[in-house]
């Protein structure tokens, strides 16, 4: 089981969002439920508010679509044969099928420099890993719950900030290993995640390009 990475975001439902506009606050809430996903099998409540989503009846979107293959992927599991596949994936005997880590990705080593410049990133933002936190800050889970505090903070990053953000340390990997997600061999449940995470990044993706043209490029080294 992970330790929880900084800034760890309990459950969507926990979020301060009553200020946010309704995107801001959906937004918050899709990064906060991968992180979770990411971080851990979910827990039985979890899995209870998986199972109900519900999507607009008029909404043929593929995200919507990916929505609901969340949720009856969710109908088709319980708690323990999700520890077992989350096990197989991200931790499995010496390693799992995946490795949700940026500098691995990027690099194909761990602890190189897309983590060194992560960390930077991080104290300017004023964000530190919690005390007793073994994993590295670009863990997947870690980045996703970063993303939710740049919007959901009492006081939000400013959307180029977390547009710079997204486009320097989840944009160049995070679609990858989604993809790699939904195609793993002991992925079930995951696949889901996968496909949703895969889809919400691409949103996002086009999002910034639409409301912040002249931002995101990466930071020179």
């Amino acid at each position: 089981m992970l330790s929880q990475p900084a800034g760890r975001i309990e459950s969507p439902e926990v979020v301060r969002l009553s200020a946010l506009p309704d995107e801001d606050r959906a937004r918050g809430n899709v990064y906060a439920l991968l992180g979770n996903l990411l971080a851990g099998p979910p827990d039985a409540g979890m899995l209870h508010m998986l199972r109900g989503i519900s999507p607009e009846a008029d909404d043929d979107s593929l995200l919507a679509a990916a929505w609901q293959m969340l949720a009856v992927a969710a109908s088709r599991t319980d708690h323990e044969s999700l520890r077992e596949e989350y096990d197989a994936l991200f931790i499995g005997v010496g390693r799992g099928e995946l490795v949700p880590y940026g500098s691995w990705y990027l690099t194909g080593f761990l602890m190189e420099q897309p983590l060194a410049q992560l960390r930077g990133d991080l104290r300017e933002l004023g964000i530190e890993r919690q005390a007793g936190v073994h994993e590295p800050e670009d863990h997947a889970a870690a980045l996703c719950d970063t993303m939710a505090l740049l919007i959901t903070a009492d006081e939000p990053a400013p959307l180029d900030q977390q547009h710079g953000f997204f486009a320097r340390h989840l944009e160049p990997w995070m679609p990858r290993f989604f993809r790699d997600l939904q195609q793993a061999e002991s992925a079930r449940f995951y696949r889901a995640v996968g496909q949703l995470g895969e889809l919400f990044i691409g949103v996002e993706a086009q999002a910034f390009r639409v409301s912040v043209p002249a931002a995101g490029a990466a930071k020179p080294s």
